[in-house]
């Protein structure tokens, strides 16, 4: 089975994709060893500063060293030479907050998923045309539950997973995942900043072990 496949496999198996971007590597690090620690084995690391790159290629190591079953993604990729520039780091998968032509030629020359941001019909069927399997419904929290609802029968061979607006209560994720998503991006609201700047490692992994029970009960 392909990389892509498994992703496709194991990202809607856990129900819930943590993204983040700490500017320092140490912190970076032990974030991702926190939600290896509840279980997650798809992460998100987001290039949103000037050490982003430095970090993945650290956070890489780490992955490749001690959690071999932990695919490593990369987010907010804007264009093809940015994918490039972190494919040769050793992304697993690429997310965009939009849909990017030269993202989906540079991950498919690399035989790698890539994710699009869509936030329209007209954007999701571009995206589906491109060879998109996954959606990012971004900004999540302006879409809303309904919206998947009402669109999801147009795609049935994709996969929706909004990011933004999701929070970790039952109200919430039952909602989403009532409407059909397969998953759900948790950025602030999972890695928050007051974790990141008081390093409460401990705190991440119990509120990411209480999304996927969460996620799990609902599934039932």
């Amino acid at each position: 089975m392909s990389t892509k496949d498994t992703l496709l496999q194991v990202i809607p198996k856990q129900g819930i994709l943590p993204l983040y971007y700490n500017a320092d590597v140490s912190v970076s690090i032990d974030i991702l060893r926190a939600l290896y620690k509840a279980g997650i084995r798809a992460v998100e690391y987001t290039n949103r500063g000037e050490q982003a790159l430095k970090n993945f290629k650290e956070m890489r190591k780490v992955c490749d060293a001690e959690f071999k079953d932990m695919y490593l993604g990369i987010g907010t990729i804007k264009n093809g030479d940015m994918a490039k520039t972190f494919i040769d780091a050793g992304a697993d998968y690429i997310i965009c907050p939009g849909l990017i032509e030269s993202v989906a030629a540079t991950a498919d020359a690399a035989g790698m998923l890539w994710v699009p941001g869509c936030m329209t019909p007209s954007e999701i069927i571009k995206a589906e045309t491109l060879g998109a399997r996954m959606i990012k419904l971004f900004p999540g929290n302006l879409l809303g539950p309904s919206f998947v609802s009402t669109i999801k029968e147009l795609f049935p061979g994709l996969y929706f997973m909004p990011t933004g607006g999701v929070e970790v209560n039952k109200d919430n994720l039952s909602a989403w995942f009532n409407a059909g998503v397969v998953a759900v991006g948790m950025g602030s609201k999972l890695v928050s900043k007051t974790i990141m700047q008081n390093k409460e490692y401990d705190k991440l992994v119990e509120l990411t072990k209480e999304a996927i029970d969460i996620i799990n009960s609902v599934r039932k």
